[in-house]
């Protein structure tokens, strides 16, 4: 793999991003010292979609909420 210089990279940049892009991928260093994998990426990155919190402010839950009907449960199974 090909180690380049960040100033060689930087002035080369187009021709270095068409090199990875086909396949060759490279290695941006900066006195010696590798900084950075530069490949191509075969697929953009998606992020999955959030659940949680969805609906906020589309829906409210009433204050009895975890009550609600138990008249009528009751009634249904018997107890008075």
């Amino acid at each position: 793999m090909q180690i380049i210089n960040i100033h060689e990279a930087k002035t080369q940049l187009s021709k270095l991003v068409d090199q990875a892009v086909n396949g060759e991928s490279f290695i941006i260093a900066k006195a010696g010292k590798p900084l950075v994998k530069v490949i191509k990426l075969d697929t953009a990155e998606t992020q999955p979609p959030q659940r949680i919190g969805f609906m906020k402010g589309q829906i409210q839950v009433p204050d009895d909420f975890d009550v609600m009907g138990s008249t009528d449960i009751a009634h249904l199974f018997g107890v008075e």
